[in-house]
Order: structure tokens, then C-alpha cells, then sequence
């Protein structure tokens, strides 16, 4: 029995991954071996940094309302737990942004969790 290829699938996958490297330097668009492994490479930073992502932007928040807090002579943990025993539910990226763009807001929070005590 004669050998058959299936071509049409073989193009249509190759092409993919050439599709998918356009735009990358050298052989790393044109040669198909290298151009898969960089795609590859690609995707594989990308499913990583997508939940990095998460983590530097949760870091982002925490700074900043630790900065806002420290202005008012409160730490962030201090502040928090304040919050929390105020039973405030507020969550960190709201927090953020009232302390990056609006103070007066953060410093209720802030004379809230002062005056509790």
C-alpha cells in the first residue's frame, strides 16, 4: 500500500505557528522549527504573567494605601484591621483609588479608624 500524507493539515499547522511569530526577529518568523519554539516560549510567558499580573497589581494597591495611611499617622495593618473590627467592607482597589485620587475620602476612613478606640 502507497504512503499517503496528509499535506493540507501539515500546511494549515505549520502556518499557524508562522502566523503567530509575525513580527519576531530573523529566522524566528521564517524557519519553522525556531518560530514554533518562540511561540511556544511566548505562550508559556504569557499564561505565567497573566497571574503575575494579579499579584503586582494587588502589590500596587497595598502600597499606596499604605502611603495615604502613613500621612494620617496610621499603618497599613493598623488601618485595615481597624476596618475590618468597623466592619467595613471596602475592598483594596476601591481603597486605592480614594488614596491616589481622593484624600479627603481616605482621611474619613482614616479619622474612622483613629476614633474607634
Amino acid at each position: 500500500m502507497p504512503r499517503s500524507t496528509n499535506n493540507v493539515a501539515a500546511k494549515r499547522r505549520r502556518k499557524k505557528y508562522l502566523r503567530a511569530a509575525k513580527g519576531y526577529v530573523g529566522g524566528r518568523s521564517k524557519l519553522y522549527r525556531t518560530a514554533r519554539q518562540a511561540v511556544e516560549k511566548g505562550w508559556l510567558y504569557a499564561y505565567r504573567d497573566r497571574r503575575t499580573k494579579k499579584r503586582e497589581i494587588r502589590k500596587l494597591w497595598i502600597i499606596r494605601i499604605n502611603a495615604a495611611a502613613r500621612m494620617h499617622e496610621l499603618s497599613y495593618s493598623r488601618f485595615i484591621s481597624g476596618l475590618k473590627k468597623l466592619n467595613v467592607e471596602i475592598n483594596r482597589k476601591a481603597l486605592a483609588h480614594l488614596a491616589f485620587h481622593d484624600m479627603d475620602a481616605f482621611k474619613a476612613f482614616c479619622d474612622l479608624v483613629k476614633n474607634q478606640k
